[in-house]
């Protein structure tokens, strides 16, 4: 029940104790405030860690040609392996059930220019299922297509860095751009989530860099993504069985590990999720410590005030009052002091933040942040454990008897 006499006692008694009013607030609103501050920060660790893995799709699978390192079949060691068009073919024809998307990469870089603004750019000659492996985001026009590839069309896909370095605004789909010593027509423009050094590439059929670099069919990687419901297992037994064809094909020996070279994004994805919930683990520890000390700091300053007010105690167990009503108006100052404080703390916790956000990005700390639920929880978990805190002192002031109360110096 509300009573008008009891919050006016509660304010005069907080306006003569400034100082400690101060102190119980301040440890509750720190102990909230450092909590709020750790996990967001702990949050942020976590979206660089999972930007940083998952640019790429999650259930890509990439192939590196290397140099062997063993003799074998009459082949000498220190070999150095090729992938070519028709290993595209073969693997396609062999893994028909598992594979969704299949691209080779070519890498180069080229002087790129268009009118009088010209610049270096990194060219990726790849196929259509390339987009899907990247998550290319189209922003304008289409991407590369089969007839692209058939007729080894001098199609472009560029960047949204490269458009703007070149054409300054001007629309770019559709005109002709420079690349090296050849004309390209632009047919799109693209954004990357990946972020600028992704959208300073320029994506070209792999069939036309081929034709450039006398009619070969080299490329310098494969890259392809997998059915998502073969799961974990399923990708790895898949990447052995492309070892291994690979392998017998290329005359490589079973044995030999730097042949070819393999990197499943399903282990990096495995690894990354390990580490986020280690992570949120060890975030969730300092954090809960640091509430057990705000509530220990409570307490604390709790036992202090009445044993400040002993006196005072008696002259109102003398006067008639019950212990349920000395338990009562110390419980619910400790409420009031510690659910202000908490919020208090709570607030400026989300504000700092929400302002500190994006200076943490070159310390790997991108766009830290802490859900309402979980803030509100923390919160409400202290202002319970602050109740609980004036709750034992006053329990035990309630049983004083009035005369040993007086007494009290």
């Amino acid at each position: 029940m509300f009573s008008r006499d009891r919050w006016k006692e509660i304010f005069d008694t907080i306006s003569k104790n400034k100082l400690r009013t101060f102190l119980s607030g301040f440890t509750v609103a720190l102990g909230i405030f450092i909590f709020i501050i750790l996990f967001g920060l702990g949050n942020g660790l976590k979206n660089t860690f999972q930007e940083f893995f998952l640019d790429d799709a999650s259930n890509a699978i990439f192939l590196y040609p290397g140099k062997t390192s063993k003799p074998y079949k009459g082949f000498k060691a220190k070999r150095r392996i090729e992938f070519k068009n028709d290993d595209l073919l073969d693997i396609k024809e062999n893994f028909p059930l598992f594979i969704e998307h299949l691209t080779p990469r070519i890498t180069r870089s080229a002087l790129t220019s268009y009118k009088n603004e010209s610049n270096s750019y990194s060219t990726r000659a790849v196929a259509p299922g390339h987009q899907f492996v990247e998550k290319t985001i189209l922003m304008k026009g289409r991407y590369i297509n089969q007839l692209d590839i058939k007729e080894k069309k001098k199609s472009a896909v560029i960047g949204r860095l490269v458009a703007k370095d070149l054409f300054k605004g001007e629309e770019a789909v559709g005109k002709y751009i420079n690349v090296g010593s050849t004309a390209f027509k632009v047919i799109g423009v693209f954004q990357d989530d990946g972020g600028d050094n992704e959208e300073r590439n320029i994506y070209i059929p792999y069939t036309t860099r081929q034709l450039i670099e006398k009619s070969n069919d080299k490329v310098d990687q494969i890259v392809l993504t997998y059915k998502k419901e073969l799961g974990h297992a399923g990708a790895l037994a898949l990447e052995k069985s492309l070892k291994k064809f690979l392998k017998d094909k290329k005359a490589i020996a079973p044995d030999d590990p730097n042949g070819i070279y393999f990197r499943n994004l399903t282990d990096d994805l495995k690894q990354t999720q390990q580490f986020a919930v280690v992570l949120q683990l060890i975030v969730s520890i300092v954090g809960l410590g640091t509430l057990i000390a705000g509530i220990i700091g409570i307490s604390n300053i709790m036992v202090f005030v009445v044993k400040e007010r002993t006196k005072e105690l008696g002259i109102r167990k003398a006067l008639g009052a019950t212990p349920s009503s000395v338990i009562q108006m110390i419980l619910q100052e400790s409420i009031f002091i510690t659910t202000i404080s908490g919020y208090l703390g709570l607030f400026l916790g989300i504000i700092v933040l929400e302002n500190i956000g994006l200076n943490l990005e070159e310390y790997f700390i991108k766009n830290p942040f802490i859900d309402s639920g979980t803030a509100i929880t923390a919160t409400i978990v202290l202002i319970i454990f602050g109740g609980i805190a004036g709750y034992v002192p006053a329990k035990r002031a309630s049983s004083i008897k009035p005369i040993v109360a007086l007494r009290d110096e």
